[in-house]
């Protein structure tokens, strides 16, 4: 869109001038006569200066940036401004121009007009013209919609009143001037406070001087702005935007009133008359139905400035149907300058009725109006213009279609974006219900750039064919000639014939403009994966770029395109043959040597249409080609084509290591039968897996049964095996043969050979390289051997065709040879427990029938593998711990003779719980006589480690003997020892009940607790445990066994009120029965977290037994009860005793305990028992006085507790029921 006038596409909104922030001056772009009648807005006052002013006319530069963006204006927009910064002056345009020099007006006072309108002879319209971008750039730029003055206002009182005075004077001369330029721009004052001194606010008076100024300017209280002070430059910004909210209405409604002005004239229904009626030519003044399309044109542009799109696309499509009526475009006479005029004004309209569409979403509806405009002018150019046969109408037509991709680009759809993949916009909701065709539906701009590129190619082609004398230049033509070619040519908006194409010199640059819209076309196809147009328009850009000869923008353009195989694959001959001769001009142009070979190595396939004229021979391919080296090619038909093809094919789908497999090579030459052979120095076939690479080089070949000239010809060779130096694996790295390597035209080449076997696994050809050298190049061309490539079967001596092969008949799986070294474990255990040491002894025994040299691999897999090392004759190997694998690699065993053996024994530290063990022990070894041929043998072993132990705990409490500290003792007080306990004391015991998992007896050596933490100001140690003997305790399978411990706890200080939380781990020394030499294991088990030492009171119950009378009943027992209080307030508890049919009792039946803070008392009841063997229930109650809360009774040693409350037991006569424990 730059071919047009500035101004007549831009984006309207609202003028303001913000005057007062600097000292600059606007310079009007007009005429010297003009500029001399420019009314002068003039301030007394000077300009603001301060960091304030500075930033805002930065930010009105960000506010009118950003006004100029093509965006649809959005309902949350508060506003979109021009803003012009200026001094204290401001020039605007006259009102009325006055009448030029020599000319007599026809009254005394002549009616004078607008400079602007074709009514005034000062006016370049005048006067038939209808109306022109000045107009347009008259309001974007010249007459503001808000004239917006700037005024600091002062908090000194010495100088408050005489300053207020001074801007109330300085706005009423500025509304004077505005009344007198006849414009109706709205004139709004801001007033700011002045940032040295303190700032003012509304409450100080403030007020009251805002209202006097305003009074004594009488404006609009709307127009009076006051800003005071501001802490951050984003509060000034954020007050300002406020400011420009509040003017948007005000601009707004200038331009609503400027519409309705149009649009009344336009109702009056009359032509008015100009200044001076013209009187040269045969110039006629406008008609009404020109002076109506004037009048719907600034309406239409009046609703743009209101940003009103519906009114705007209205008024626009009502003066384009004016314009291309019958009263006005039709009786513009082609020759006239006033038909290029109104055509520029129709593509205007129509662009801007583009763009209203495009705002409103109406995007089928936009495609619509492209398709109309072009038809409706081309019927305009065909019926009364030049034609549409000429280079003119092509070069609008290419403009025509860049003008669509401009305007979708800077409106911004979203629904275009190429981040959407789309390819178009859907048909919108304006045309629902209603047919669409595919051409209507809005594209995305690379679309659009492609058609302007055509457009350009057939402009270039019809230039191309002017003749000579309409390209000659006028200064060489004689005036009869230039009169008669005048109007032979269509010139809109584009060069005379002469410019477009001139005899000599340089004219337009056809080619790059091509490749301008070939460039941002590609760029859009390609961002939505559109491959196959992609490749298209960057073939026809690399044309072009070969015709300005530049060759390495051609390559760099072509290049990748034509290294992409699709459509090699999908069968576009046409396509390929096409690309490979475009491509090896532009690789000759440009020298690159590689691609002059890789186009040639590609065209010599008969697939294509034989050129005439051409060799046929790839040694010729650099003819005319001059390098400073001999350049190397490598070719790969990942990329490109080949003319050779080539197949691998196993004669049978198995086979076993250290034997061998036939299999076949064939080569074939698709190109023509007059082409020249073709050589090769050498061929190497690559394989994925277990074979190594088999190199074949040019050498007389052992075995030629065929003629040479037949079309298939099948050689028989030998490969050799060879080997690297210092190779540790001591297999070959290559096979070679060699073989008669010349390829002619037409001809199969089939190499028959036996490949030695030597490692398992699974082997499939993948690619063929051919290498060729000749006097010009060395060429390296790598052909792929593919699962989706066609079988081609095997070939036999005397048969045409090969016979039908088997499947993946690429493919060998080679059986490994059957190993006969055997691994075996000598007496592995049963089961493997954690935090025990496993050693395993490992024999390998040799049942060959030879000597065999051997390695061994050994993997340990799992979760936390503990460290491993293995021993063996004069041999060590270890390895660290880790968390997945942990391997030995290559333990070397030696030569083991036919039937004998090699020990070693497997060390693994313990494991720390329970896991599961992967043990891969692998010997590698190979024959003294066949050392190329490995045999592996494996030996899987599972090790599963359990716990040896699983133990349940239970902490109970019991009663300490000891006494508990007073805090009315003072004794103590002055003994500050760090670390002694001085707290209270309770005594607890751990009931540990284990249990043996194994799968034999073990020996249990020792038994201890440990106080893994003591957290909360105490102090914790066991204080006994059970005893076990020095020859340890035998623990059978699946018993239960159960183990005490005594535990004390302590606080540090009587102050601490925390509860104590304690972390205990259970010790077991232990080992195997059968294993009493080896070393002890120890198991540790968590017992777990409990809390002691809480605030909360407690009673403990306690008994003691008298001994038996002579009869052998039960004497009196003694009964307990100990109320503890580790609280730091006064207790009381309530106790009574119920009597009982089973015992007599002594003791108070219901008392009162009365304790201290942190302390307890007992109270002791004598029990007699009616029955002994049984358990008795005491009928205890205490119960806490304050809170009525029944406190629960802990029994201790001797005592259980149920639902229903205490039990004792009392023993028997029978020993057996007195060593009854608890349940």
């Amino acid at each position: 869109m730059d071919g047009y006038p500035t101004g007549s596409l831009d984006h309207n909104v609202p003028l303001l001038v913000a005057a007062g922030l600097n000292s600059e001056t606007n310079e009007l772009p007009l005429s010297a006569e003009l500029k001399e009648q420019s009314i002068l807005l003039r301030s007394e006052l000077p300009p603001i200066g301060g960091e304030e002013a500075e930033v805002l006319a930065e930010y009105f530069k960000d506010v009118d940036a950003s006004a100029k963006s093509w965006s649809a204006f959005e309902r949350n927009e508060p506003y979109r401004f021009r803003i012009k910064t200026t001094g204290r002056s401001f020039l605007l345009p006259p009102r009325r121009a006055r009448l030029p020099e020599g000319i007599e007006p026809l009254s005394e006072h002549p009616t004078l007009h607008s400079p602007f309108s074709p009514l005034s002879p000062a006016s370049a319209l005048y006067p038939d013209g209808h109306i022109d971008a000045q107009w347009i750039k008259k309001h974007q730029d010249l007459v503001p919609s808000v004239y917006l003055c700037f005024y600091p206002l002062t908090n000194d009182p010495n100088s408050m009143t005489l300053q207020d005075n001074h801007i109330k004077s300085d706005i009423n001369n500025l509304k004077s001037a505005l009344l007198r330029s006849g414009y109706k721009t709205r004139l709004a004052i801001v007033l700011l406070a002045d940032g040295e001194g303190a700032p003012l606010s509304l409450a100080e008076g403030i007020q009251e001087r805002l209202e006097n100024i305003r009074r004594g300017t009488a404006l609009d209280p709307k127009s009076v702005f006051y800003i005071p002070s501001q802490e951050s430059q984003d509060d000034l910004k954020q007050v300002v935007d406020n400011v420009l909210g509040v003017l948007y209405t005000s601009a707004v409604e200038y331009y609503r009133d400027l519409g309705r002005h149009s649009r009344k004239k336009r109702s009056r229904g009359i032509a008015p008359q100009p200044t001076v009626p013209p009187t040269t030519g045969t110039s006629q003044t406008l008609s009404l139905p020109d002076w109506n399309f004037r009048y719907d044109f600034k309406s239409a542009i009046f609703a743009e400035f209101r940003q009103e799109t519906d009114a705007a696309l209205q008024f626009f499509k009502q003066a384009y149907e004016v314009l291309l009526g019958q009263d006005v475009l039709d009786i513009i006479p082609s020759w006239s300058p006033r038909w290029n005029e109104a055509r520029l004004l129709a593509d205007v309209i129509a662009i801007r009725c583009l763009r209203c569409h495009l705002w409103l979403g109406q995007t089928t509806l936009a495609v619509r109006m492209w398709h109309s405009h072009r038809e409706r002018i081309a019927d305009f150019v065909d019926r009364r213009g030049r034609g549409t046969n000429n280079y003119g109408w092509q070069a609008w037509e290419a403009r025509w279609a860049t003008v669509m991709a401009n305007l979708i680009e800077r409106v911004g759809l979203p629904a275009l974006a190429p981040a959407t993949g789309a390819l178009f916009v859907p048909p919108d909701k304006s045309v629902l219900g209603e047919r669409v065709s595919p051409w209507e539906l809005l594209h995305h701009t690379g679309y659009w750039y492609r058609i302007a590129a055509r457009h350009l190619v057939a402009r270039r082609k019809l230039a191309y064919q002017m003749p000579e004398e309409d390209r000659n230049s006028p200064d060489t033509t004689p005036a009869s000639a230039v009169a008669s070619k005048a109007f032979a040519y269509d010139t809109y908006m584009c060069p005379e014939p002469y410019q477009e194409y001139p005899i000599s010199g340089k004219g337009v640059n056809h080619a790059q403009l091509v490749i301008d819209c070939l460039k941002a076309a590609t760029s859009q196809f390609r961002a939505r994966k559109q491959k196959r147009v992609t490749g298209e328009i960057s073939l026809e850009c690399a044309r072009e770029f070969a015709n300005l000869k530049q060759w390495d923008d051609a390559v760099e353009t072509l290049l990748p395109f034509w290294e992409d195989v699709a459509f090699r694959s999908e069968g576009w001959l046409n396509i390929s043959e096409d690309l490979c001769l475009t491509l090896r001009r532009i690789a000759l142009g440009a020298r690159r040597a590689d691609l002059v070979v890789a186009a040639d190595w590609e065209l010599m396939s008969n697939r294509f249409v034989r050129q005439p004229q051409w060799h046929y021979d790839i040694t010729r391919s650099l003819e005319g080609i001059t390098t400073e080296e001999k350049p190397s090619v490598s070719l790969s038909d990942e990329k490109t084509g080949s003319f050779i093809s080539a197949s691998f094919v196993f004669r049978n789908k198995e086979g076993k290591a250290g034997e061998t497999c036939t299999a076949q090579l064939a080569l074939t030459s698709h190109t023509f039968l007059d082409a020249v052979p073709i050589s090769f120095e050498s061929l190497k076939v690559e394989f994925n897996g277990s074979l190594r690479p088999i190199l074949l080089e040019q050498g007389a070949s052992e075995d030629e049964d065929s003629p040479s000239t037949s079309k298939i010809s099948i050689l028989s060779l030998s490969l050799k095996e060879d080997y690297a130096e210092g190779s540790e694996d001591e297999l070959p790295t290559l096979l070679k043969g060699t073989s008669n390597l010349t390829l002619r035209p037409g001809q199969t080449r089939v190499f028959e050979m036996k490949i030695p076997l030597r490692e398992p696994g699974t082997a499939t050809a993948s690619s063929v390289t051919l290498s060729h050298s000749n006097a010009s190049f060395n060429l390296d061309a790598k052909l792929g051997i593919r699962d989706t490539d066609p079988i081609i079967g095997w070939y036999i001596q005397g048969s045409s065709k090969p016979r039908s092969s088997r499947p993946e008949a690429g493919t060998i799986r080679i059986q490994p040879r059957p190993p006969k070294m055997e691994i075996k474990l000598l007496e592995p255990s049963a089961q493997y427990y954690a935090n025990e040491a496993i050693e395993l002894e490992v024999e390998l025994i040799n049942a060959e029938e030879e000597s065999a040299t051997a390695k061994l691999d050994i993997h340990l897999f799992g979760k936390e593998i503990p460290a491993i090392r293995v021993v063996t004759e004069g041999n060590e190997g270890s390895a660290e711990a880790t968390t997945e694998e942990a391997k030995i690699l290559g333990l070397p065993l030696g030569a083991i003779k036919s039937t004998a053996s090699v020990k070693m024994v497997l060390h693994i530290d313990a494991a720390p719980g329970p896991t599961t063990f992967d043990l891969h022990l692998k010997t590698s070894y190979h024959l003294d006589s066949d050392v190329a041929t490995p045999i592996m043998q494996l030996l899987t072993v599972q090790l599963n480690v359990v716990n040896a132990f699983e133990a349940n705990y239970d902490l109970v409490p019991r009663l300490h003997p000891g006494p508990w500290p007073s805090l009315f003792d003072s004794e103590g007080l002055g003994d500050t020892e760090e670390g002694v306990a001085r707290g209270f004391t309770q005594k607890w015991c751990l009931l540990c009940h284990y249990a043996s998992f194994a799968q034999e007896d073990l020996k249990v050596l020792g038994m201890d607790l440990n106080v893994v933490s003591c957290v909360g100001g105490a102090r914790c140690n066991v204080s006994q445990g059970p005893n076990v003997s020095q020859e340890g305790v035998i623990v059978a399978p699946k018993t239960m066994h159960e183990a005490q411990f005594d535990l004390i706890a302590q606080k540090l200080t009587m102050e601490d009120r925390h509860p104590v939380t304690l972390e205990l781990a259970f010790v077991i020394q232990w080992q195997r029965q059968n294993r009493s030499e080896g070393a002890v294991n120890t198991t540790t088990m968590p017992v777990g977290k409990y809390l002691v030492l809480g605030t909360e009171p407690r009673v403990l119950a306690s008994v003691y037994h008298a001994t038996k009378t002579e009869d052998g009943m039960p004497g009196l027992m003694q009964l307990d009860m100990t109320v503890e209080n580790p609280s730091n307030h006064f207790l009381t508890f309530g106790l009574s005793m119920e009597p009982s049919e089973d015992f007599a009792f002594s003791g108070s039946k219901q008392t009162t305990l009365n304790l201290l803070p942190q302390s307890r008392r007992t109270t002791t009841y004598r029990l007699l028992p009616h029955v002994n063997g049984v358990w008795i229930r005491p009928k205890l109650t205490v119960r806490d006085k304050y809170f009525q809360k029944v406190l629960r009774i802990i029994p201790t040693e001797g005592m259980k507790i149920d639902e229903e409350g205490l039990l004792v037991w009392v023993p028997g006569k029978d020993t057996s029921e007195e060593e009854k424990s608890e349940e």
